[in-house]
């Protein structure tokens, strides 16, 4: 009898019953990208069809297409599989690329003015500076 048939899969074998489904995942710079799971390997490596990037900014959302995506492993954060019928019944507005990306500007220009701000006050309070921290701030994207 084979000990591992009624366990569950904690490795990317698990990964067999997603193929074929629409998939989302969640990668570690907190991209979420949405499409058709084609296939994976032994690292977990997955090859996505139909995809695109779903940016979220506000109340509001745009798609990015994406065609065929392969996504290493290790980046993704989260899985999980789509509910078609409800796919439809997003509470979001939808809006361009173009628009999407103007506003997260915005934000991050605003992110990037109270940092500058808090570091001035530091630096008054007798905090040294560091230029390399800079490239460190969570930006939206």
């Amino acid at each position: 009898m084979d000990p591992l048939a009624n366990s569950a899969f904690t490795t990317s074998g698990a990964l067999i019953d997603c193929v074929d489904k629409k998939m989302v995942l969640v990668l570690r710079d907190n991209t979420k990208l949405f499409g058709v799971l084609r296939s994976f390997d032994q690292y977990g490596n997955l090859v996505l069809q139909d995809s695109y990037q779903r940016i979220y900014v506000d109340e509001s959302y745009a798609d990015v297409p994406k065609g065929v995506y392969l996504v290493r492993g290790e980046n993704v954060v989260l899985m999980g599989e789509l509910d078609i019928d409800e796919e439809d019944n997003i509470k979001q507005t939808r809006i361009e690329e173009k628009e999407a990306n103007k506003r997260i500007a915005q934000e991050n220009e605003i992110l990037l003015r109270k940092e500058r701000a808090r570091s001035k006050t530091l630096h008054k309070l007798g905090f040294a500076e560091l230029e390399e921290y800079r490239e460190d701030l969570y930006l939206l994207h």
